[in-house]
């Protein structure tokens, strides 16, 4: 627990795929496939630059590329293979269980914040211990999507909390200018994309690293950056920010 003269954030909100689940393999997999259904090509690299946007926003960039659909329409189909997938297997990522079992044991509340769509919302929610999240903001339920400040602010708003007691937890550019814009303490996992240093922004490798404490520092002000010292995007030193399976 960290010490008193450091309190615990409000609520943490959560990012879900790339931050609470490894889900971006397959949704670049599950877009490479019905490009490639309908004759257009789509690499890797391709699906990286997707991560983090609105589904609607995402399948306009199918459809510039070639895909003859309506955006809805693709946007329905990449839902529904990507409930298939999740319900075979839920990808948590390192680090996650552990973390959500402890703010649960402190009593922390837990919302999730994403731009996937309700139904693979709840689906991710339904798959962790009762209780876990206490609110849910998906892509279909909101006016703007990320990197507008509006999920992130919904977030707070059903918890009844104000968003600068919050700290947020993302992996993607436009998850991380949604978070800031927010007010929220911002912590970005650096995974599948780079997350470049921004003011009032912390930065892990992995949420291996990340415990009630630091949570604490980042709610008291503090901005850490625990980027590998080798890694060119590190940003050093530390200052002050401006106002596996489930259970194992």
């Amino acid at each position: 627990m960290p010490p008193e003269s450091l309190p615990l954030p409000a609520a943490v909100l959560w990012d879900m795929d790339g931050t609470l689940i490894d889900t971006e393999p397959f949704w670049i997999d599950t877009e490479c496939k019905l490009m490639a259904e309908h004759g257009v090509s789509w690499t890797s690299a391709d699906g990286l630059t997707l991560v983090g946007l609105p589904l609607l926003e995402s399948a306009r960039i199918l459809q510039t590329a070639g895909l003859d659909l309506p955006a809805p329409t693709i946007v329905d189909a990449l839902v529904g293979r990507m409930r298939e997938r999740l319900a075979q297997h839920m990808p948590w990522r390192d680090g996650v269980p552990t973390l959500l079992r402890h703010l649960a044991d402190a009593r922390v509340p837990c919302a999730i914040v994403s731009m996937s769509y309700r139904s693979l919302v709840t689906l991710v929610a339904d798959a962790a211990p009762p209780g876990t999240f206490s609110s849910l903001v998906a892509g279909d339920e909101v006016t703007n999507g990320k990197p507008h400040p509006e999920p992130y602010l919904l977030a707070a708003r059903k918890l009844g909390v104000d968003i600068r007691d919050c700290v947020a937890i993302e992996d993607s550019p436009p998850g991380v200018g949604s978070a800031l814009a927010a007010g929220a303490a911002t912590l970005a996992v650096q995974t599948h994309v780079p997350i470049p240093p921004a003011p009032g922004l912390s930065r892990v490798a992995s949420l291996t690293d990340v415990d009630l404490a630091l949570l604490a520092r980042l709610h008291g002000g503090e901005v850490i950056d625990f980027i590998p010292q080798d890694d060119p995007r590190r940003t050093v030193g530390r200052h002050r920010r401006n106002p596996p399976k489930f259970g194992t």
